[in-house]
């Protein structure tokens, strides 16, 4: 598989498109965020179709790309709104995904990393309060 298709495919991300996983995904891939940690690729397919329940507007923008034999980093901004709490305001999200590959080319593992502290815990209103009392009071 070649690292575009897989980045346009998450650039133009949709609830339907949810369908194509197994084209770009093995079908006992491992994925892993700081929420979920699953392993299948129906089991990934049902986190991003979650991931359309829960926000609004949902968009990958990947800005970087890093490439070597066996695998691949990608830097990225997702945005989104939040549907709930009230926040209708559009939100960013940045992070890394690191890609690993099997033999036919297809996403094997496939691991997010973005520190959900600062880019949502401390977005949302009662929590977002008490996150940033805590970083200050654990700030040098």
């Amino acid at each position: 598989m070649q690292l575009a298709a897989i980045v346009a495919f998450y650039q133009q991300l949709t609830p339907a498109a949810v369908a194509r996983f197994p084209e770009f995904y093995s079908e006992d891939a491992e994925f892993k965020d700081p929420f979920n940690a699953v392993r299948g690729v129906t089991a990934i397919q049902r986190i991003f179709s979650h991931m359309f329940g829960q926000v609004a507007e949902p968009r990958f923008v990947v800005s970087e790309q890093i490439v070597d034999a066996g695998g691949a980093l990608l830097v990225w901004d997702f945005h989104f709104r939040i549907r709930r709490w009230g926040l209708d305001k559009s939100q960013v999200i940045r992070g890394v995904s690191h890609l690993r590959f099997a033999a036919d080319g297809r996403v094997c593992y496939h691991r997010d990393y973005w520190d959900a502290a600062e880019e949502l815990y401390m977005k949302l209103p009662l929590i977002g309060v008490l996150m940033r009392g805590l970083r200050r009071l654990l700030a040098a």
